[in-house]
């Protein structure tokens, strides 16, 4: 059977090289069921989650945007954060979330209220995709 070999790079440099016989996107034009042999793709990601269909089976993610590129049964997602299902701390996440709820809450014309939506956004994906 024929696999995508697909590769995960954040700032920090490359966070994960695989090969899945699926990989499930959230774009912006919604979700997208990516298998082997599909056409060419670039498209934009949003936060959510991203899984794969691996060797070790279903793997979840929690990916704060970014952008896929597919072409050859290659492909290569660029994101500034992911964080697998095991790696995430659920306290940390309802922290942030609080924190973020707290920010949109106050009114307070020195946070900025769309970088404190965006942290929301974040940490309840983080924690949608731990409690899966």
């Amino acid at each position: 059977m024929s696999t995508i070999h697909c590769r995960i790079v954040t700032p920090e440099g490359v966070y994960k090289e695989m090969d899945a016989s699926i990989i499930n996107i959230e774009s912006e034009d919604g979700q997208q069921g990516i298998l082997p042999e599909h056409m060419p793709l670039v498209t934009m990601l949003k936060i959510g989650r991203l899984s794969t269909e691996e060797k070790e089976g279903r793997m979840d993610y929690a990916i704060a945007g970014g952008l896929f590129y597919f072409r050859d049964n290659q492909a290569d997602i660029l994101t500034d954060a992911i964080e697998s299902k095991d790696e995430i701390d659920e306290a940390r996440a309802e922290a942030a979330r609080q924190r973020a709820e707290k920010r949109i809450n106050s009114n307070d014309e020195n946070y900025d209220l769309k970088r404190a939506q965006i942290a929301l956004q974040k940490a309840v994906n983080r924690i949608n995709v731990k409690a899966k």
